[in-house]
Order: C-alpha cells, then structure tokens, then sequence
C-alpha cells in the first residue's frame, strides 16, 4: 500500500477516491504568526490604519479562502465546510499576530487543508494590508494543531 495516498500504484497523481468513506463529523485547527515593526503593529493594534480594520478584513479573507481551498490545491475535494472561525491574538512583546482558525465539515474528508489555507491567507491579508509600512514582515509556524474525525479519529500535535 502507497503511504502516500496522492499516487497511485504506478506513481501518478491521482484524486483519492472517498466515495465509500462515512461521512462523520470533522473538525481542524491550524495557526500560524506574523511578526512586524513595533509601529505596525501599533497601527493595528488601534485599527486605525488608513486602510482600514485590518483584522477585520484579513478575518473574511481567510473564511474566504477556505471555501476555495480546492480551487487552490489541485487534489483537494471541494468540500461543504459548516462552520470556519478565525481569531486574533496580538503579542505587544513579540510585535506578533497569531492567527488561529477551526474549521468543520461532516463528510468522508478532512478540513486540515481548509484550515491551513484559511491561515496563510489571513496572514497574507495583515501583510497586504501593511507592506506599505513594512516590508520587512515575517510569516511562520503555520501548523496543524490538531484534528478530529473520520477513521483515523484524532490527532493532536506535540507540544
């Protein structure tokens, strides 16, 4: 059997067939940070960048993005998502913006790529939205941090 279920047995890239797996409820959590200078992120922070409310709009970019997930990562099934959030917590010490999303399906497949799509794009979003003060800041640490549902049950990362 083929540890990576992408391939088939000749090694070409294939979309995997869940046809005949149950539909069960499924829940991700991804995060991932964005650093940036002390002055930006006082800026938003106060959310009152001449933009706008950046975390507002990084927030809908980032639910945006996880319904479009399979337009995104060829081998993904679309998927019929029914409840993705997004929170925020700002770090005065670090100058950093965590962002963490949960997003939940109940089908034959995952919401990890849907989640983990939902963060860069959030943080993509800060970035956009602050390039013209800073260019110099810095996207990590984007990770699952757990899973749950579907065969393989749950899964939680190491701390």
């Amino acid at each position: 059997m083929n540890p990576l279920t992408h391939f088939d047995s000749s090694g070409q890239a294939h979309m995997v067939n869940v046809g005949e797996k149950p539909n069960t409820h499924r829940i991700a959590i991804a995060t991932g940070s964005i650093r940036m200078l002390p002055a930006t992120f006082d800026l938003v922070e106060a959310g009152n960048h001449k933009k706008g409310d950046v975390l507002g709009i990084a927030r809908i970019a980032g639910i945006q993005a996880s319904k479009k997930t399979s337009d995104l990562i060829p081998l993904c099934h679309p998927l019929a998502l029914s409840h993705v959030s997004l929170q925020f917590e700002l770090d005065r010490a670090s100058h950093s913006i965590c962002c963490q999303v949960q997003a939940e399906t109940t089908g034959p497949t995952g919401v990890e790529m849907e989640a983990l799509t939902a963060v860069q794009v959030a943080l993509l979003t800060i970035y956009d939205m602050c390039k013209a003060v800073d260019r110099g800041m810095v996207m990590g640490d984007v990770k699952l941090l757990e899973k749950s549902g579907g065969k393989s049950g749950t899964w939680v990362a190491a701390k």
